[in-house]
């Protein structure tokens, strides 16, 4: 029932409205255009918080044209006259809260004017439209989307979003996401978390919807479309497993299945030490056309020649152990990188433990042991390897002697529950450097600076290896020939890994 009201109060309220001060009205200011990483200082925005990507595209492999609509759940984080999204394709339109928005792009940033200001705490509807093809375009100085044979690969890190789908890109702004994509009959699209449906659409498109549920760094997104073997099954634990295989793989495709189908099985031995697996699919993808491995949330990939000499769960043990460290608890920094490439790396000494074919001690020691002292490797700092260094062999190696060293220093009851606590405190979130040291000196009760000061941040060779002695003198003790199966796979981790 609609009141009518009487002509005085009609009167007050117009001349509430004529002489309101001008002062009422909201100007806002533009969100920041990157979050201020040390090494990727445009990555991320300020100004609003993501919480859902939708991705709906098309792709033809054949042109490598890709269309598409993004549409981004948010909250706004200040009072907002403008924000950006990192995004490098061409933009046809935009919409904010289903009003049409002013937008430019360049250098990685679309820039979005809404037509009005937007106030603090304010949840967002973002629709971006656009058409163009991926493959041409670089971000600090190099390509992310990679055109194969087949298909493409939308694949890689620190970044891959701006190549196909328009983001708030860094880490510390995390989403959970559904990815959509229509390609021609008889050509695979996949992504991460579950496949929800698949089903054609028409004689040109089939379309692929996969859902994440769990919150995901956008880097952590991918596409691999082309010819794959995909088998679908479901993992001891109930959970969804997928894997796939392509068809260029060859002679190593007997090999890479033998290694990526005991997925599960790394797993189970890997959250015995970390702690319930964080997510709610699990499996990998194998491509020959990729030169790297890669933790994508779920479901990681592996290029084919990481089994050209046989199988290889180490690589497996490596990616899956990122799905705890990098993946649930990310960098909040990409100075911090080593928190992934140097647990991820002692999670190979487990997985070779588990296997019997060395302990993490042994394997440490090894490694530390086999690199001389004038050997570039020792000027790397993992702890701030700078940009070019953040896939080194120190950050991983050097990583990973760190935690033996840590381990040495505290002893096994602290270590385990160090590293267990770490990704359950921080899950879904982000880390530094400074808190993990915290949380250990908090755990075992002792001082630690001067052990990560020197395994982190000292150039040269440290004069005591991981296990607290001499190079001298473990190799006094050392087994010749005991290590063959670890120096391999660390040679062909070497080979291109991530």
């Amino acid at each position: 029932m609609r009141h009518m009201k009487s002509p005085a109060l009609i009167a007050a309220g117009l001349a509430a409205v004529l002489f309101a001060s001008p002062a009422a009205a909201a100007t806002g200011s533009p969100g920041a255009p990157g979050v201020g990483d040390s090494y990727y200082p445009l990555d991320g925005n300020g100004g609003y918080d993501a919480t859902h990507y939708d991705i709906r595209l098309n792709y033809d492999p054949a042109t490598d044209h890709l269309s598409g609509t993004t549409t981004i759940l948010a909250r706004t984080t200040q009072d907002l006259s403008e924000f950006n999204l990192d995004f490098l394709l061409k933009v046809s339109s935009v919409r904010v809260d289903n009003v049409a928005a002013d937008f430019h792009t360049a250098g990685g940033e679309l820039t979005v004017t809404p037509k009005a200001v937007l106030p603090k705490d304010r949840d967002l509807t973002i629709v971006v439209r656009y058409d163009d093809t991926p493959e041409p375009y670089r971000l600090y100085g190099y390509a992310g989307w990679q055109k194969t044979p087949t298909g493409a690969l939308g694949v890689n890190e620190p970044q891959i979003a701006p190549w196909w789908y328009p983001s708030n890109d860094h880490p510390r702004d995390k989403a959970t996401f559904d990815v959509s994509i229509a390609v021609p009959p008889g050509v695979e699209a996949l992504s991460n978390g579950v496949l929800v449906n698949k089903q054609q659409t028409s004689p040109r498109w089939v379309r692929w919807n996969w859902r994440s549920t769990r919150p995901q760094a956008p880097y952590l997104t991918f596409l691999a479309i082309g010819q794959y073997d995909v088998r679908q099954g479901t993992a001891p634990d109930g959970q969804t497993l997928i894997t796939a295989y392509g068809d260029d793989l060859g002679d190593n495709g007997p090999a890479a299945r033998a290694s990526v189908e005991r997925t599960p099985e790394v797993l189970d031995v890997l959250s015995r030490y970390f702690g319930p697996y964080p997510f709610e699919a699990q499996g990998g993808v194998v491509d020959s056309s990729l030169g790297f491995a890669l933790e994508n949330q779920t479901r990681p990939v592996y290029d084919g020649a990481f089994f050209r000499a046989g199988t290889n769960t180490s690589v497996v043990a490596h990616e899956n152990a990122h799905q705890w460290f990098g993946d649930s608890v990310s960098v909040d920094d990409w100075k911090e990188i080593w928190l992934n490439e140097g647990f991820a790396t002692y999670a190979e000494y487990l997985w070779s433990d588990y296997q019997g074919e060395g302990t993490p001690a042994e394997v440490a020691q090894f490694t530390y042991d086999n690199i001389p002292a004038d050997d570039p490797f020792w000027q790397v700092l993992p702890g701030d390897p700078g940009e070019q260094n953040q896939f080194a062999d120190a950050v991983y190696d050097r990583g990973g002697m760190t935690l033996q060293a840590l381990r040495t220093a505290v002893g096994d009851d602290a270590f385990f529950r160090i590293v267990k606590q770490w990704p359950q405190d921080k899950q879904y979130g982000t880390g530094t450097t400074t808190e993990f040291v915290a949380l250990a000196e908090k755990v075992s009760g002792k001082q630690l600076d001067d052990l990560f000061t020197t395994w982190l941040y000292t150039p040269g060779k440290p004069a005591v290896g991981p296990n607290g002695q001499s190079a001298a003198a473990a190799a006094a003790t050392a087994k010749p020939g005991s290590y063959d199966q670890i120096q391999q796979n660390h040679q062909l981790l070497a080979a291109g890994r991530k």
